[in-house]
């Protein structure tokens, strides 16, 4: 067995444990130059909190250990597709690799994932059955010349 296919069963068991907590068989390892920076396996359950993907978990770990946001220079293993939360934070980390065990389709003939979410990602606001509502309070500072004023 292969370097990365040895990550990719650790990132398996991971998702197995995942079980044992009461969560969705999922879990996730961040690498770089081929060693474990940081794994994780899902916890949305026994946290209580909705964004403890494994993928995210492993993202904020890897993160944290590295001392920065970009993880351009990482990879990660996904035991299922990352959903389109667990994406974009991918996409902001700058991680170019993404190796995946199970895709969505797989996950769908066990009732997991969340196809509903890439379907209303697609539409335009106005087609999404969760519209953005425009509220914008008169006389307030704007939040974004005020980064851009600190940069």
């Amino acid at each position: 067995m292969g370097r990365k296919e040895e990550l990719m069963k650790r990132t398996i068991e991971l998702a197995i444990s995942a079980i044992e907590k009461g969560n969705t068989p999922f879990g996730a390892i961040v690498v770089k130059d081929g060693e474990i920076i940081a794994e994780a396996a899902n916890e949305t359950t026994s946290s209580t909190d909705p964004t403890a993907h494994a993928e995210l978990s492993a993202i904020r770990k890897a993160a944290k250990t590295l001392g920065r946001n970009d993880l351009s220079d990482c990879e990660l293993y996904a035991s299922g597709e990352p959903c389109t939360m667990c994406l974009s934070a991918i996409y902001y980390t700058g991680i170019k690799k993404v190796y995946v065990a199970y895709f969505q389709d797989e996950a769908n003939k066990y009732g997991l994932g969340n196809p509903y979410v890439r379907e209303q990602i697609k539409l335009s606001n106005e087609e999404r059955d969760i519209k953005y509502i425009p509220l914008l309070p008169e006389g307030v500072k704007h939040p974004y010349e005020c980064w851009k004023n600190n940069n």
